[in-house]
């Protein structure tokens, strides 16, 4: 049977959470944070998505306030009974002053799933944003299933970033190529919007073995990386993340 399930939080600037509910596999939960942000923790609490599911988190940051998003452990998308795929949408709102860091663990594409997910981020003009995507393609051994993906940001009601990619054996041909993959398992991106890039945007750059920098027009920076495994991947966005938000 497919599950349909949202969750969502809502962040006040007094670092009060007035909305924080959890639905079906996706629970919510209020952890110990360090610094000035409000902490959230996605907790799966049953296997999901599986082909069929239906799974939606839904955040919102009012102004001034803080929030860090991460989760208990990475999602594995499964395949189900059925040929439908699974979907999940993320849709966060950022409001003025604010700041979101969405930090979750990597979705892993098992072997004979199919994940169709979005991510749509809405940005106030003064808003700030760390945001980590990371994907497996396949668990340890085995054939990556189908996983699309499509990232879109917009800020002060304007287009800063809008991307699709695909991968496995419904994607199109050349996404395990030279040019795209080569070969390579693990892939990911880190996206930084912070108005300080205004005055001081990023310079392009090339680092670790398969990873790069580039600026973008909003104004914000985008690292994508990839790389053999999740654990070279976490390293190389984590070395990204420490440079470009020290906030």
């Amino acid at each position: 049977m497919s599950l349909n399930a949202t969750a969502r939080i809502v962040a006040d600037a007094d670092g009060g959470l007035p909305l924080l509910e959890s639905s079906g596999p996706l629970a919510v939960r209020r952890t110990r944070a360090t610094g000035p942000y409000t902490r959230v923790t996605v907790v799966g609490a049953m296997s999901a998505p599986l082909g069929g599911d239906r799974l939606a988190v839904e955040t919102e940051v009012r102004d001034g306030a803080r929030l860090l998003v991460d989760s208990a452990a990475a999602t594995v998308a499964l395949p189900g009974r059925g040929d439908e795929p699974a979907v999940y949408d993320i849709r966060l709102t950022v409001g003025e002053d604010a700041t979101l860091r969405w930090l979750p663990e990597q979705l892993v594409s098992a072997r004979g799933s199919d994940l169709r997910m979005r991510t749509t981020v809405e940005l106030a003009g003064t808003a700030r944003l760390v945001l980590r995507e990371e994907q497996v393609l396949g668990r340890h051994g085995e054939e990556t299933g189908t996983l699309t993906t499509r990232l879109t940001v917009r800020r002060a009601g304007r287009p800063l970033l809008d991307q699709e990619l695909a991968y496995g054996p419904g994607a199109p041909g050349g996404w395990d190529g030279g040019a795209v993959l080569a070969g390579h398992r693990a892939v990911g991106q880190l996206l930084v919007v912070d108005p300080r890039f205004e005055a001081k945007p990023v310079e392009p750059l090339l680092f670790a073995d398969h990873a790069a920098l580039a600026p973008l027009a909003g104004p914000a920076a985008l690292v994508t990386a990839v790389a053999p495994d999740a654990l070279h991947l976490r390293r190389v966005l984590d070395e990204a993340l420490n440079a470009l938000a020290p906030f």
